[in-house]
């Protein structure tokens, strides 16, 4: 081999030994490399703090929506079961008022369109409206109790035109006259409810 070739290789000092050239110091012996950010800070997930479940939920509605009280105990038992604090109740209180008014808001104009199918139904409609809203409210006065009076108000039921055709026809079938008790014929847009039961209002 010619002295060029023996040359050449690793760099080494006077001892002999080889010598580092890149400028990276190596680990020295038996001690171990050193550890990444993650591993040092540990890789398990702080703990989740509990909520603060409130003795009793101080729940507010908004305009027009009265808290029901029975309603109120059962969601008050259920949110406490679920461990829920006071934000996140009173957000599924939020919901709940907002389904009841829209179901409000939608059975208003299913009532409010049975009205309006009366006043212009063919049979009891039109010119005889007023006539045959004082014969139906002789045969509701006649044969229905306060109770009946009183569902029939609340519920919208009083608009609706087969409720209407009924009495109508009971109260023809009791009275002598085709008119009995009406009020004078106007051009006000009275619910028929209000004219059958107008102590219910």
């Amino acid at each position: 081999m010619s002295d060029v070739d023996a040359g050449a290789g690793t760099p080494s000092n006077d001892a002999g030994e080889p010598t580092n050239t890149d400028n990276t110091a190596a680990p020295a012996a038996g001690t171990a490399a050193p550890a990444s950010a993650d591993a040092a800070a540990g890789t398990q997930d702080p703990k989740p703090t509990e909520p603060v479940v409130p003795e009793s939920y101080e729940l507010k509605m908004p305009d027009g929506v009265e808290l029901d009280q029975a309603a109120a105990t059962e969601f008050t038992a259920i949110a406490k079961e679920l461990k829920l604090d006071q934000a996140a109740a009173q957000k599924l209180a939020d919901i709940g008022a907002k389904m009841a008014t829209r179901q409000a808001e939608a059975h208003a104009q299913l009532v409010e369109t049975w009205t309006e199918q009366v006043k212009t139904d063919k049979d009891i409609g039109g010119d005889k409206l007023e006539e045959n809203l004082g014969v139906a409210r002789k045969a509701i006065d006649t044969f229905g109790s306060p109770e009946l009076k009183a569902l029939l108000n609340s519920t919208g039921l009083g608009n609706h035109p087969e409720v209407v055709k009924l009495a109508v026809k009971v109260g023809k079938a009791i009275s002598e006259d085709r008119f009995v008790g009406g009020a004078p014929k106007s051009n006000a847009n009275t619910d028929p409810a209000k004219k059958l039961f107008p102590n219910m209002n």
